[in-house]
């Protein structure tokens, strides 16, 4: 097993796994992490790279600088502008990352190392694993995405599945701008486009009131694309007014009176009108251009 930052990364003063949580929000201990990395000792292949890059563990097979640097590059990023805007506390268990470098090494280990056959050719969380697993060839922004609910579930965990799956598929592609992480148009556009041209969107109302059974859309997913990108593209207004973060911290301090983020929405908004502001919305949405 290759493996580049193991222990030095644990035991970095920069870090300091020696008390239960530090001034960073770190709450895995440094003999966590290590107990940790003997277990996986036992189940990686000598060709595999890990790097600690907490809360995370990451586990790759491209080369070992590739791994380490989308362990900096992306993992870290994440985790320190999702910080910086969202979220205080780490989650509580440490959870590995496995990046696999194509299609054939994702499907494969999937199946060999968790007993999973994957529904979708990017990445999916397995919560009997603790693990995100990955299909890095098909780019970051699945891992980024998926970033995000870890620590929703440690910062928020009554968060209902329209602002949980809105913000994280929001920075499925980001940037940073003036130091911030930053949504950017993405695929989920064009599908929307359609449906407000189709008059197919459904109220604010509805979107914020579903069950996370109505929103992952049921046994035929019927309208999950849909609800996914109006949940996203929500999102994206509210960050290019400014308001996104204002409204992730009013709602969560508010969800016990609020517990859709309905009335906190209308509020951060400013909007007592919300079918007007539907067609305000749809309106800037159409304003965009398409990727």
């Amino acid at each position: 097993m290759r493996a580049l930052a193991l222990l030095p990364a644990i035991v970095s003063g920069s870090v300091g796994f020696d008390v239960r949580a530090d001034a960073n929000g770190h709450t895995a201990t440094r003999a966590a992490f290590a107990e940790h990395l003997a277990r996986l000792r036992s189940r990686v292949r000598d060709d595999f790279t890990i790097v600690i890059q907490p809360p995370f563990v990451v586990i790759g097979d491209e080369t070992p600088a590739t791994v380490n640097q989308r362990a900096t590059n992306t993992v870290k990023w994440a985790v320190d502008k999702l910080k910086q805007d969202y979220f205080e506390s780490d989650p509580t268990e440490i959870i590995d990352i496995w990046l696999f470098k194509d299609g054939t090494s994702y499907t494969n280990h999937a199946r060999l190392l968790f007993n999973e056959t994957p529904a979708t050719p990017f990445g999916f969380y397995s919560a009997e694993h603790h693990a995100l697993i990955m299909n890095i060839s098909t780019g970051g922004g699945t891992l980024v995405h998926e970033i995000v609910h870890p620590f929703m579930r440690a910062n928020f965990p009554a968060c209902p599945a329209w602002f949980n799956e809105g913000l994280g598929s929001l920075y499925e592609q980001s940037t940073e701008k003036n130091g911030h992480i930053r949504g950017l148009i993405n695929w989920r556009y064009k599908g929307l486009e359609r449906a407000i041209r189709e008059r197919k969107t459904i109220s604010f109302r509805q979107l914020t009131s579903m069950t996370d059974t109505e929103f992952y859309g049921g046994a035929d997913n019927r309208g999950y694309s849909q609800y996914y990108a109006q949940a996203r593209y929500l999102c994206y207004y509210l960050q290019e007014k400014g308001l996104l973060v204002k409204f992730y911290h009013e709602f969560a301090a508010n969800a016990k009176k609020d517990p859709a983020g309905y009335d906190s929405l209308r509020r951060v908004l400013g909007e007592d009108n919300m079918s007007a502001f539907q067609k305000k919305w749809e309106k800037f949405i159409l304003d965009l251009r398409a990727p």
